[in-house]
């Protein structure tokens, strides 16, 4: 099987990268492989690799400044995947894309349903809409939406926290966001089981929208707490313990981009169309940071 992977060095396409290697021949490609804001690039790659599936980890991720870089957001979140989609269509191979909570408004006071009505309040929630709607005129697509992605490798909260308990004596955090912290080797191993399974089933018809994040859920605030405890407990020598931190309104840090106050995806879909277990995010964190300190 050849597997087209986009991506390759962000958080989720490096534990996919490291994952799908098992299934086969994995073309994995970044930015100066293969450029996202090229259509006509992306074409004459797949028409000289000739995968058997692609998959799509690959955004414009910077949620702030894709309000001042809406062009460059639109062409690798909204165009990149047409393009993607419409070559997996001419060969007729399936597609998985990945998607964001913020293709909602975050007003529900539940869980998101993948029924449930977009309403995106960014340039980033509103390019990565456009992308699910371009993907969505493939019938061998899986989208699969996921939030507050963290892991050891890149830029994300988990390792801001770290590193700001390293060199302050006091954070303010945001309380009144809710969401669950999602590691990318919990994606890349749904991926796994989903790739197996499409290819391991020739009448496999369960393709759509799907939401994967861990099980439970919190609040930045609580997140950032939970981080400082689990790493002064492992050995992280600090300047602070998680009594320094301060919980804060969204309304107190603004910022240029909305963020959704409900990030939360309700994922019974995904674990019974493929009978997954998820397990919570507080044992992925724990995981992760031992990793990192040890």
């Amino acid at each position: 099987m050849k597997i087209l992977l986009t991506g390759k060095d962000g958080q989720v396409g490096l534990a996919l990268h490291r994952k799908l290697a098992s299934l086969g021949d994995v073309i994995a490609t970044n930015r100066d492989m293969l450029d996202l804001s090229d259509p006509q690039a992306i074409r004459i790659f797949i028409n000289q690799t000739q995968p058997d599936i692609i998959i799509n980890p690959a955004a414009y991720t910077k949620v702030d400044q894709a309000e001042n870089e809406s062009e460059l957001a639109f062409q690798i979140n909204a165009v990149a995947p047409q393009v993607l989609t419409d070559k997996a269509s001419e060969l007729d191979i399936p597609i998985i894309h990945f998607s964001t909570d913020y293709v909602f408004d975050g007003l529900k006071h539940e869980p998101y349903f993948e029924t449930d009505q977009a309403n995106p309040q960014s340039v980033y929630g509103e390019t990565k809409w456009q992308g699910e709607e371009a993907v969505r005129n493939h019938k061998k697509h899986i989208i699969i939406r996921t939030s507050w992605i963290f892991s050891s490798h890149g830029q994300n909260f988990l390792k801001t926290i770290m590193k700001l308990i390293q060199e302050k004596t006091s954070l303010n955090v945001v309380s009144d966001q809710i969401g669950t912290p999602t590691s990318s080797e919990a994606l890349a191993d749904v991926t796994y089981h989903i790739v197996k399974t499409i290819f391991n089933d020739p009448h496999f018809k369960d393709f759509g929208t799907y939401h994967m994040t861990l099980d439970n859920e919190t609040n930045w605030y609580r997140y950032a707490c939970f981080i400082t405890d689990e790493a002064k407990r492992l050995g992280l020598q600090t300047l602070m313990t998680s009594k320094d931190i301060k919980p804060i309104s969204s309304d107190a840090y603004p910022t240029l981009a909305k963020r959704p106050m409900n990030s939360r995806l309700d994922t019974t879909k995904i674990k019974k169309t493929f009978m997954l277990e998820l397990p919570h995010w507080e044992e992925e964190v724990k995981r992760i940071l031992k990793a990192l300190i040890h």
